[in-house]
């Protein structure tokens, strides 16, 4: 009959270390899977529906707001003024005091202003959400420095009280040496 034999202390002590070391990577694995799903979610966030009337008033700001516009605009208005001011009489459609170009002026002015703010409104609703979307990401990070610390310290005291039990079985052991070496030397 084979004898089943008993694990000795030391294999026990390395069992042990090992089940630690496992658990440890089971925490590790875990804390990256729910990272993924996060870093998923910022790097496909999803598409914001907008109107028409969204798009409309974002390629209007856009277009108002670029040199393109600007210098259209200033060859427009310069052209305007040397035909009304070189034309023959009869053919001039705005005169001297250009009111029929300060009217368009005032009406472009006049509308582009609101399609213009309501570009801006979005824009900054836009950046309301990255900014809250930076405050949750940041508050995440800190909660997960807080599991971490905690999970340090948890591992810092296993360690420890591991340290302590193996000390205490060798100091239990050496006491057992010296006994036995005392037993050894007296039956001389």
């Amino acid at each position: 009959m084979a004898k089943t034999k008993k694990p000795s202390e030391l294999d026990q002590l390395l069992t042990a270390r090992n089940e630690r070391m496992r658990k440890l990577q089971e925490i590790v694995k875990e804390a990256i899977d729910e990272q993924e799903l996060i870093i998923n979610n910022l790097a496909n966030p999803p598409q914001e529906a907008i109107s028409r009337g969204q798009r409309l008033a974002d390629k209007v700001a856009a277009f108002g707001g670029s040199w393109t516009f600007i210098v259209s605009f200033f060859i427009i208005l310069t052209a305007w003024i040397l035909y009304n001011s070189l034309a023959p009489k009869g053919d001039n459609f705005d005169p001297y005091p250009f009111i029929l170009m300060n009217l368009v002026l005032s009406c472009i002015a006049a509308l582009q202003a609101p399609v213009i703010m309501m570009s801006q409104n979005r824009q900054e609703e836009k950046d309301r959400k990255r900014s809250e979307n930076d405050y949750l990401i940041n508050l995440k990070a800190e909660l997960e420095l807080r599991s971490l610390h905690q999970k340090m310290d948890l591992l810092l005291q296993d360690e420890v009280r591991s340290i302590s039990e193996v000390q205490e079985k060798q100091f239990k052991l050496l006491t057992q040496m010296g006994q036995q070496m005392a037993k050894l030397t007296a039956g001389r």
